[in-house]
């Protein structure tokens, strides 16, 4: 019996990947109970005061780049790590899957959850009124898909090369230390002086000051948007260079 076409088992190994991650309980916590408790928290304190016509607008932008953190970096690299660690990787990279089609399908598995992520949190802040205009919505998503990408080989690099103990316990950290003080969820004049001056130049800073003016003004911020493409050719290199599959 042959193997079935390519397309049909990256597919199939996509709707996998998916399913497992929606299914594991602390992954969804992260992906979508926290940031759910985030845009609602944003949206009635004074945190965000000034910044914008009203809090949801500029409380959304940052909760969707947080969802992106939550999706490519945490969860995938926790599943992938664990993964490795049980010889699944190695297993399914000698298969007619292969280890393109394996690759192929934690990313259709990161974008299928993240458009999940989107219509739930985007429904909940358009409820909350949420008005992003057309053009600054398409670039908005543009570089949150952009911000997924980079987020999802910092995850790898970390599964690819440290113990799955330590995947876990590193995605989980950053993932805080991003969310709470990394300029992702809360803009970097909102955060401590000693701090302000670096998140910029973090994936976190970049992607949340991306998002940002692009769902607040319609506008490219181009100097953020250059971080994060280093950022994301930086770790792709290294991931493609130092992941290990068993």
């Amino acid at each position: 019996m042959s193997a079935a076409p390519l397309a049909a088992r990256v597919w199939q190994q996509g709707r996998y990947e998916t399913l497992a991650m929606l299914r594991n309980g602390e992954q969804l916590v992260l992906m979508l109970v926290l940031p759910l408790i985030a845009i609602i928290g944003l949206t009635v304190t004074p945190f965000l005061d000034g910044l914008g016509a009203s809090r949801i607008d500029v409380a959304a932008p940052g909760v969707l780049a947080l969802c992106t953190l939550s999706v490519g970096f945490t969860g995938q690299g926790i599943a992938t790590g664990f993964d490795r660690r049980y010889g699944v990787l190695r297993f399914l990279s000698t298969t007619p899957l292969g280890r393109a089609g394996l690759i192929s399908g934690k990313v259709i598995a990161v974008l299928s959850v993240f458009a999940l992520q989107v219509v739930v949190i985007g429904g909940v802040a358009l409820a909350l009124g949420w008005r992003p205009s057309f053009p600054g919505a398409i670039l908005g998503v543009v570089l949150l898909g952009l911000g997924a990408a980079v987020f999802t080989a910092l995850g790898l690099l970390i599964a690819g090369t440290a113990r799955p103990e330590a995947t876990l316990a590193v995605t989980n950290l950053v993932w805080i230390l991003f969310g709470a003080f990394g300029g992702i969820a809360l803009p970097s004049t909102r955060l401590p002086s000693q701090i302000a001056g670096i998140v910029g130049f973090l994936p976190s800073g970049a992607l949340g000051d991306a998002a940002r003016a692009a769902f607040l003004h319609g506008e490219l911020d181009v100097p953020a948007a250059v971080v994060l493409l280093i950022w994301g050719a930086i770790a792709g290199l290294a991931a493609v260079r130092w992941f290990k599959w068993s």
